[in-house]
């Protein structure tokens, strides 16, 4: 089973990694995909490093590493046809589960678990 898991992923730290472990727990093939900058930016997050420095810092915790598509977040979906898409605890399904259905894509999504998000969370590591 696949799971997808997307984010910026910028500067790792154990947050990201115990998200890393948890989504694993749902398949045994993880795929990650990270946030173009031009994304990231949309979304008024300030990116230290470029995307292909923060692909390159999550494909050893990847067995898949993509980075997003610019113009439709859904589409990497379409490619890598995942069984389970793990969010974060932080992240917001929008209308994801509405654009699933539109697409006629039958993934189960699942909501993780925080890893101590008073402490390891990228807007208080990165300031």
């Amino acid at each position: 089973m696949t799971v997808l898991v997307f984010g910026t992923f910028d500067v790792i730290h154990k947050g990201h990694i115990d998200f890393f472990r948890q989504a694993r727990e749902f398949g045994d093939c993880l795929a990650i995909v990270v946030a173009k900058d031009e994304n990231a930016k949309k979304i008024g997050k300030k990116v230290k490093n470029g995307e292909q420095k923060r692909l390159a810092d999550v494909r050893q915790y990847a067995d898949l590493a993509f980075l997003g598509h610019a113009d439709d977040y859904f589409k990497i979906i379409e490619e890598v046809k995942p069984d389970v898409i793990c969010l974060g605890y932080d992240q917001h399904d929008r209308n994801l589960q509405n654009e699933l259905r539109k697409r006629n894509l039958k993934i189960k999504v699942v909501r993780l678990k925080p890893f101590n998000p008073e402490k390891y969370h990228s807007s208080l590591l990165n300031k």
